[in-house]
Order: C-alpha cells, then structure tokens, then sequence
C-alpha cells in the first residue's frame, strides 16, 4: 500500500535521503554543468588537460581515475555482484567535497527515468526499438559506499531538470574533502539487475552485453577546459539521446562467470584464468581509456582472430565474438576492423592499444548491435552477407562506423552528451570517406530487384544527403543530444555532420582537410576537445578561416538551410528595334516593316556564308539572362553557363541577397545553365532547381548534380508503397 501510495503521488523511492548533506565547512560548491550546455564557442586554453600529448609522457593520457572492479555474473538471473574500488584525482586548486557518479542502468528500472519519460514523451525510438515488458527491467543499485572505511552518504540529482525520480546521477557527499592536487579512494559495493537488451545493454538468453554497468564518477572541467570559466561537474543524465563522457584513466576488472562461458572485454586479457567452484575468473587491464564493457555468452564459438601490425602501433589482436548461426558475418567483420585500423591510423594518427574485441549479436538480440566502447564494440548480424548485398553493405559500414567510435569518442574524448557532432557527426564523415576511397558504393536493392537485372546504388556522399534533413533542419548541429526537436533531428548529427564536412572539404580541398584532421587528431587526443577546438583546427590546418567560419556559424552554431535555385533563364537574339535614331545629324524612324525587311536580308545573307551553321547560329548577337534566387545561407556557389557555339562562361554567386542576375552578349544561343557544376555543395536542399535547359538542344547533356540520389529517393517510396 506505502509503494502504490508514493508511485501514485510520484515521490521518488531512495534508501538514502533525498536532500544532500551538507558537506565540510571549507569546501565550496562546485557547480554542474547547465541543463543547456551545447556547443561550446571559446577554444580551450593551451594546457587544458594537461596540454597537447607528445607522446613522450609515461603514459598516454593524464589517467585522473583508477578503477579496480570485481565483477560476478549470475546468467540465469542475469545479475551482476560488483565489488569497486574508485581513486579520483582531484586536478582543481580548491578542496573537493562531493562528487558525482553515473548509475546508467537506472535508465532502465522503470517509467519515472529521463530516459523512458523522454522515450513515452516523444514517442521516440531511435535508441531503442523495444518495448520493456514485465520482468524485463534493469537498474543498478548501491549498497555500500565508503571513503578510507567511513561511510558516503549519498543522494539522487537531476542536474538537466528531469523528473525527480531520475536516479542516473548521484551525488556523494565525502566524509573527507580531497585536497588539490590530491587523490581519495572510494570502496564501492553494487547491484546490477541487467534489462532484457535495450539501447546496446543487457541480456538475451545466454548473451550478455554488459555496459554502463558500474558506478562512473563525472568529469571535473577546469577553467580554460571546454567553455568552462571556473571549476564545475560534468554529468548529465541518461537520455533518450545521449552517449557518454568520462576521465581517461586505467581499468583493472575481474570477471567471473560460470565455467563453459566465453567473455570478451575491454583491453587486454592478463594473467591465467582462475578456476573454482565451477566458476572461472577473467582478469582484463587497460589503462588510458574511459569506459569499459564486457560480454559473455556460453553459445560463442571459438573467436576468429586476425592480426594487425603497422607504423606507430604495437601489434593489434583483433577478436571476433559470434555465435554459430551467424558464422558467415565473422569473417567480413574481421577484415571490416582490418581495414579500419589500417585507413584511420594512416589518416589520422596510429591505432595505440593492443586489442579491438568485435562482438556480433545473437539471434534476437538485435538491441545490442551498433555500439562502440574503447577497444571493444558490437557490429550487426544478418543471416546472409553476399558482396555486393544491401546486407553486406550494412555490416561493413556498422563495423567501419563502431571501430571508427575507437577515435572520435575514444581517443578524442569527445563529451557525446553536450556535443555528440564531435563523436557520431565527425565519425560518420571519416567513415564514408573510408568507403570513397575504397571506391566503394552504397548497394540499395532487394534482392529480387538484383534478380531482375536491377542494380541500384548510391556514391556513399549521396547516400548521406537522404538523412541531411537538407530542406528544413530543426537544430544546429552542434546542440546538444537531449535538447532537440526529435530523434529524426538527433539523427542529422549523423547524416548532416557528415554531409556538412564533406562540403568544407569540397571547399577548402582535399589536402588541406586531410591536414587538418591530422592536427586536429594531434593536439587533442587523450584530451576533451570541443567543438571551438576543432574549429581553431581546421582553420589553423585548413589556412582558410573565413570559410571554416562561415561553416560553422551557419551550420554548427546556427541552422540555416541551404536553398539557391535558377528562377529564371532565357537567350535570346539581339535584333534592331522600331523607333527614331540619329543618322546624318537627322531624326530618321526606323518603321517595323523595314527592320523586319533588313533582319531577313542579313539572315538570308549570313546563310548564304554558313551553309552548315545550326539554328542557333546567326548574323545577331545573343543576349542570356540567368536569375539566381537564394532562400537560404551564403555558400558561395559557381554558376556555368553554356553556349551552342560550345564556349561557356562561368560566374560566382554569393553574398546574402536574396537573388542575383547575370547576363550575357554573346554571338551564339545559350542551352543550359548549371548551379554547382562541380558538384560542392550537397546540403542545398534541392537539387533539382540547380539547372535548367533550353529547348532544341538535344546534343547537350542535361546534368543534374545531385539528382541521382533524389530521383532513387522517390523510386524507393513507391517500392514501398507497392
């Protein structure tokens, strides 16, 4: 009666009071980061975390945090028993008093969580497909937090203003202040219930994909780090659309499962494995990341293992997890992550830890696939993956994109939470120019189409403009991942990121994109950069600053569709008009009949003397208009027109106006007028009303950048209202 009298009422359930306790007097509050972090705007200073990693350095990053985890897994109950010792550095100049951890998995024990209200809000599933049914919860649970053997008190926070029952943030308010430049270890026991498999976490059958599994302290910024002006907490709620953000530092997790189970892990496996009581501890150390996750499954088979060795990195065992009836996608994830360690450390910077571990999900738990955590990552499954499928196409691309997480989110310790376009936009990007230079395109038929000797695909850049929402976005892209118009515009940090820097590149060139990225990889991996750092680097590596700005005001902090258009195109002859003129000091009238009589006599003439000229040919100049209207940003945009004759002239088209005419006097006709002629710029949001022809110019190609992908577009609704 007391539960379903507080459920109804809607007081939060805790064990622990639900007001903080006051901590040391000579400790001041250090506040959270706002409700409306988003995309920052100030670079960070030169030494922020620490400063730019030579390499030199005894270790990777600055590890601000140690985690030694004991961790039992019960899989028939599909419970974890935890045992946690957590040493935090404090890297500020002031005493801190309380600090806040992560309980993830709170997510998912019942209705009152961000995460589900915004999920049952929004009516939105683009983190998860399933709907949680009875029995099917999961939640982590503290049992006991103690600092030095005194104990923590502790109490649930909502630093984004969510509902009050929200336990994914928990403050803890320390017996013992940690002094700058101090460290304290907290002793930690915990309960995990895992949920039936859901937004990349929990069980199904005998498969475990266990992450966002233990008690993760928050992140300490620093003035001159990521925006911040003086000290305050990082550490948001679990959202229906946010990822993660964490302290680099080092993992040393002991895993014990019943004996008969394979477990994959997070870094590299140390030590022999230690059998007792039917039971088998797997011990797996990495230092110089900031998450860990594991699986374990009785139905593995045996892992296939390759190797990867090249310039700058040790030499990498890559393992693949699967279970036999989806044999047949091992060996194609296998080479995917290959390829991947290969063309990211060529274009960005050498791979630097000894592992990636690849798990592909099992029948039915689909939920798993598609989710990145460093040195291990889940790709997708398909019964059949021929090459040259749509099947194919997606697990290749899955595997590329979740390795690819390895930098963006890993090494770049992107926060996901205030600025996911660093992690999934930047990703996507570098994942489809992986695929550009393998020549590879995006196959889209079914395979019955294929039977009928129709073979469509789409250049993976043109695949990635269907997503851009190009015709009308809802929010910068570099909002943050909660606060958005819906999981369709959470969605264009993927497709319009990638888009957005794939025409910075078409402007700027190749090579000084390429450039910069390594720069931008340079300085700021085993840090936390933000989108103001990558903006100072791609300018600074580009050597093209304003339009690196331009970009980024337009598209990053603001959003402004792209939308130029030809209004208007027209050639026509020049002839002599009706109308009084000067000749001989006298006002003479030139009457219609003899113009008319004259401009006949000329033709008849200059025909005589071009036998073989065209139509459009003649003894009269050509004057062609071309009206531009622009509905949207300034891109500056070329503007190709050209002529029978064969000639052509090109024009520039930018600034704010919204329309701009161009004419020309030439001898011969134009026939087509072509917006874009190299193809620049695809987040104009039609493609379509980028050129225009004129009639009777059947020898001229009628080009039309873009429209390929829209016309597939349309085709593929109609197959599937069919």
């Amino acid at each position: 009666m007391l539960l379903a009298l507080a459920l109804v009422a809607g007081l939060p359930l805790s064990a622990r009071a639900a007001e903080p306790a006051a901590g040391p007097a000579a400790c001041a509050a250090i506040p959270l980061a706002g409700r409306d972090a988003a995309a920052v705007a100030t670079p960070s200073a030169a030494d922020a975390w620490g400063g730019p990693r030579s390499g030199n350095e005894a270790t990777l990053s600055d590890r601000v945090v140690r985690y030694s985890i004991d961790a039992a897994l019960d899989p028939v109950k599909h419970t974890v028993a935890g045992k946690q010792q957590l040493t935090w550095r404090n890297r500020s100049a002031q005493p801190v008093c309380s600090v806040y951890l992560h309980l993830y998995l709170n997510a998912f024990e019942g209705p009152g969580s961000t995460f589900m209200t915004e999920l049952r809000e929004g009516n939105d599933k683009f983190r998860s497909g399933v709907d949680v049914k009875d029995g099917n919860w999961g939640y982590v649970k503290l049992q006991d937090v103690a600092q030095d053997g005194a104990p923590v008190k502790w109490s649930f926070v909502q630093p984004d203003g969510g509902p009050g029952t929200d336990r994914t943030v928990v403050r803890l308010d320390l017996p013992q202040a940690v002094a700058p430049g101090a460290s304290t270890t907290l002793d930690i026991e915990f309960f995990d219930q895992l949920p039936r498999v859901i937004a990349r976490t929990g069980y199904y059958g005998s498969f475990h994909l266990v992450g966002q599994w233990f008690p993760k302290i928050g992140v300490l910024e620093l003035p001159g780090e990521r925006g911040a002006t003086a000290p305050r907490w990082n550490a948001h709620e679990f959202h229906a659309h946010s990822e993660f953000y964490a302290d680099y530092g080092e993992y040393d997790v002991r895993i014990t499962v019943p004996k008969g189970y394979t477990v994959g892990a997070t870094g590299e496996q140390t030590g022999a494995r230690v059998e007792k009581d039917g039971k088998v501890t797997h011990r797996f150390v990495q230092g110089d990341v900031h998450d860990f996750a594991w699986t374990a499954d009785k139905r593995y088979a045996k892992p296939l293992v390759g190797y990867y060795t090249g310039a700058g990195s040790p030499k990498v065992t890559v393992r693949v997890l699967y279970t036999p009836e989806y044999e047949n996608n091992a060996k194609p994830a296998l080479d995917a992550t290959i390829e991947s360690l290969e063309y990211f450390s060529r274009t960005l910077g050498p791979y630097p830890y000894r592992t990636v571990t690849v798990v592909i999900p099992p029948h039915n738990a689909d939920e798993a696939g598609g989710m990145e955590y460093p040195t291990f990552f889940t790709a997708s499954s398909f019964d059949e993956v021929p090459p040259g499928s749509t099947t194919r196409d997606l697990l290749d691309f899955v595997t590329i994109h979740e390795f690819g997480h390895g930098y963006f989110y890993g090494i770049l310790g992107s926060n996901e939470f205030e600025e996911p376009m660093l992690d999934e936009g930047l990703n996507e990007y570098w994942d489809q120019r992986m695929l550009r230079a393998a020549k590879r395109d995006i196959h889209l038929g079914t395979p019955l189409m294929k039977k009928l000797g129709i073979d469509l695909r789409l250049p993976v850049f043109d695949y990635e403009r269907l997503g851009a929402m190009t015709e009308h976005p809802a929010d910068p892209l570099g909002q943050n991942s909660w606060n958005r118009m819906s999981g369709g515009s959470y969605g264009t940090v993927y497709s319009r990121t990638a888009t957005t820097m794939r025409d910075l590149e078409a402007a700027v060139g190749t090579p000084a994109l390429e450039r910069a990225f390594k720069l931008y990889y340079a300085r700021w991996k085993f840090r936390h950069p933000s989108i103001a750092d990558l903006r100072e680097a791609l300018i600074e590596g580009t050597g093209q600053r304003s339009t690196v700005e331009r970009i980024f005001a337009s598209q990053v902090y603001g959003v402004h569709p792209v939308d130029d258009s030809i209004a208007s195109f027209s050639s026509s002859e020049v002839l002599p008009q009706a109308g009084y003129v000067q000749y001989k000091g006298k006002r003479v009238e030139l009457t219609s009949k003899a113009i008319d009589k004259a401009v006949a006599d000329k033709r008849e003439a200059w025909k005589k003397a071009h036998p073989g000229a065209k139509d459009s040919e003649g003894p009269f100049p050509y004057r062609t208009v071309v009206l531009v209207r622009r509905a949207g940003a300034d891109v500056p945009q070329a503007l190709l027109v050209k002529f029978a004759d064969g000639s052509s002239e090109t024009a520039r088209f930018d600034g704010t106006r919204p329309w701009q005419r161009f004419t020309w006097t030439k001898p011969g006709k134009a026939v087509s007028v072509q917006l874009d002629p190299d193809h620049k710029v695809y987040l104009d949001a039609s493609k379509f009303d980028d050129s225009r022809t004129l009639e009777g110019n059947g020898s001229v190609a009628r080009r039309l950048s873009g429209q390929f992908a829209s016309a597939l577009q349309t085709l593929f609704s109609l197959l599937v209202s069919l």
